[in-house]
């Protein structure tokens, strides 16, 4: 398996660094593909901001495709919501950049710009909107979820492996400060374990219905790191619990909060102490302290590796980390059915070891 993954990485990483268009002097043209998720709007704003950090100059949202999905909730309503919101984004300022164009088609989607990231809230549109982006040979990233199963998340990893296409997607709850920065915490120090927990819609949507832990399991593994070899799972009306076994003896939770008050953080254990993690959007504790008045981060961590890669081309999460975490969903599902047992994570990876 880990060889497999190597082998992977490093083809992903070779061709992103040889991709001519993200290495031009013109700005990178990055489009969106839906706008029902307010991110997109978010994420725009990112690069296309005159007065933005350094980090994002050189990108340009120049274009964007707002396809709905007909039997996801809102989706219509949302999508006309945030176009109007796009087109008033850098309104009156004397130094606005070009708005963003809305276009028609996939195909003028693709004419406009040199890459893509995939906003569409129903993940179970996701595996035919890549393939079409993939084929168009286009850097992709796609927002959370990647896809609303685990065969689509595979499907969509193989397109992009065979196509030699820099693919990866991931929740912003990776980069919120106070969760990234707690796996080299001073006051920890090397992660023996963590419990995280986080909101579980027992009413979402079917097309959400697999992925409602993911924004928790994501934070999970930027902690932990992968590696989780097993999972069993307990489910009741007021919790979804998962625990976790890594294959060198760390052991993880999550509890899904169904009832109550919902917050999303972590208690970490370490070689060196255990503090809370912070608070989603905000920086890492200090002696326990979790700063609440220090720069919101929740969407900034993430847009400043979407502009690394959308510049280098160079995928800043691996294939093999992600379809890890598709694969604990997977089996604390099973795990589920079997009233609790320890299921053993399966292996996602279809390549083959060459």
């Amino acid at each position: 398996m880990i060889h497999r993954i190597n082998c992977f990485v490093l083809v992903m990483v070779l061709v992103g660094s040889s991709i001519p268009s993200l290495h031009a002097a013109d700005p990178v043209r990055v489009g969106i593909l839906g706008l029902d998720n307010y991110q997109a709007i978010e994420y725009a704003a990112f690069f296309n901001n005159p007065k933005g950090e350094e980090v994002f100059s050189g990108l340009r949202v120049t274009a964007a495709y707002p396809v709905t999905s007909p039997d996801y909730p809102k989706s219509a309503e949302l999508t006309a919501m945030w176009l109007e919101q796009l087109a008033n984004q850098f309104k009156g300022q004397p130094d606005a950049p070009p708005p963003v164009e809305i276009v028609k088609s996939t195909a003028e989607l693709f004419e406009k710009c040199d890459a893509v990231m995939i906003w569409s809230l129903d993940g179970r549109t996701h595996l035919a909107q890549a393939t079409e982006v993939i084929n168009a040979g286009k850097p992709l990233f796609i927002g959370r979820p990647l896809a609303s199963s685990p065969e689509d998340a595979v499907a969509i990893f193989k397109l992009a492996h065979d196509a030699n296409v820099p693919f990866w997607s991931c929740s912003q709850h990776r980069y919120s400060p106070g969760f990234i920065g707690m796996r080299n915490h001073d006051e920890v120090g090397n992660v023996l374990g963590c419990d995280v927990y986080g909101g579980y819609d027992p009413n979402a949507p079917e097309a959400d219905r697999f992925i409602r832990a993911l924004h928790s399991i994501e934070t999970l593994y930027t902690i932990m790191g992968p590696g989780c070899v097993s999972v069993s799972c307990t489910s009741t009306p007021t919790t979804e619990s998962f625990t976790a076994v890594w294959n060198d003896g760390r052991v993880a939770t999550y509890r899904g909060i169904k009832d109550g008050a919902v917050k999303y953080s972590a208690t970490v254990f370490g070689d060196k102490g255990v503090s809370t993690a912070g608070i989603y959007g905000h920086g890492v504790p200090v002696k326990g302290i979790v700063p609440t008045d220090d720069k919101y981060m929740g969407y900034g961590g993430l847009a400043i590796e979407l502009a690394k890669f959308f510049k280098t081309g160079d995928v800043p999460v691996s294939p093999a980390e992600t379809l890890e975490i598709y694969a604990l969903l997977k089996a604390s599902e099973e795990s589920r059915a079997q009233n609790g047992a320890v299921v053993a994570l399966p292996d996602l990876w279809p390549v083959d070891d060459q």
